[in-house]
């Protein structure tokens, strides 16, 4: 084998080990048997597993963010489909505009974000005179603004890469141009539809910056709760709930692709 293949895949291991060494750590510090972290551990226990899953906050916490993200991803999706086949199929004057301000959440920070919905949010309560900031609706609006630019992203580059003369031909061959569209268009974009579905369930399931000014009593999400409860606990309890969702968004993941290949749209 040539020395510099050898050089080559040494180097790609190191640098999946970077970037795997921090979720292996929490999920290493979610067995440790010491309240107090530090090294070595003097033993390793399940109990912090247990301690979780009996502490209300984190399980209506995880309810609450996995109806959140499901509601939000469905309805970013929907509207980003829409929003993308417009940008691609139909050149109008200002696309290029709409695109960018469509993509803009992606550039900004969170916080940024967060604080400047909240501050629209007062606004349109004084002009609308009807309760906004804390109520369901409206944390899901704001959730659907960071979902939509994934499924805007994802689809318009699957759109890019199809062959325009497969639609075409069924137009040829007698389909109208609805059927031709959820027979032949929608089925190819399939890959990039669930991939933008995934990146936006994950992304709304784990954002703390947007949901922390607008959340209203009993609507306690779970990257919330972990933060209220590092106010006054420093435990290995939080290492295993965040395992616990190392888990199984890696098992969402792995599940996706298994059925649609990621690489293929990513």
């Amino acid at each position: 084998m040539p020395w510099h293949t050898v050089i080559h895949r040494i180097f790609v291991v190191l640098m999946f080990a970077f970037m795997l060494a921090p979720l292996i750590l929490i999920v290493w510090l979610s067995f440790f048997k010491d309240a107090i972290l530090y090294f070595p551990p003097s033993g390793y226990t399940l109990s912090w597993y247990v301690r979780a899953w009996e502490n209300a906050a984190f399980a209506n916490g995880f309810l609450f963010s996995l109806q959140l993200a499901a509601l939000s991803a469905v309805i970013g999706v929907v509207l980003g489909v829409l929003a993308a086949l417009g940008i691609a199929r139909f050149r109008f004057a200002g696309s290029r505009s709409v695109n960018t301000l469509l993509l803009s959440p992606l550039l900004i920070p969170g916080i940024v974000a967060g604080i400047a919905i909240y501050l629209f949010y007062l606004q349109a309560e004084n002009t609308l005179d009807r309760d906004i900031v804390g109520t369901f609706g409206g944390l899901v609006l704001a959730h659907v603004c960071l979902t939509i630019p994934w499924t805007v992203r994802l689809v318009t580059a699957g759109m890019a890469g199809l062959d325009g003369s497969i639609e075409e031909a069924a137009r040829n061959l007698g389909a109208s141009g609805r059927v031709a569209f959820m027979r032949i268009t929608l089925p190819m974009l399939r890959p990039s539809i669930v991939a933008a579905a995934l990146f936006s369930f994950v992304v709304s399931f784990e954002n703390l910056e947007l949901s922390l000014s607008l959340v209203g009593p009993g609507m306690t999400t779970l990257p919330i709760a972990i933060m209220q409860y590092l106010e006054f606990n420093l435990d290995p309890t939080i290492a295993a709930v965040s395992a616990v969702q190392i888990l199984l968004l890696g098992i969402i993941m792995l599940v996706t692709d298994r059925y649609v290949k990621l690489s293929q749209v990513v």
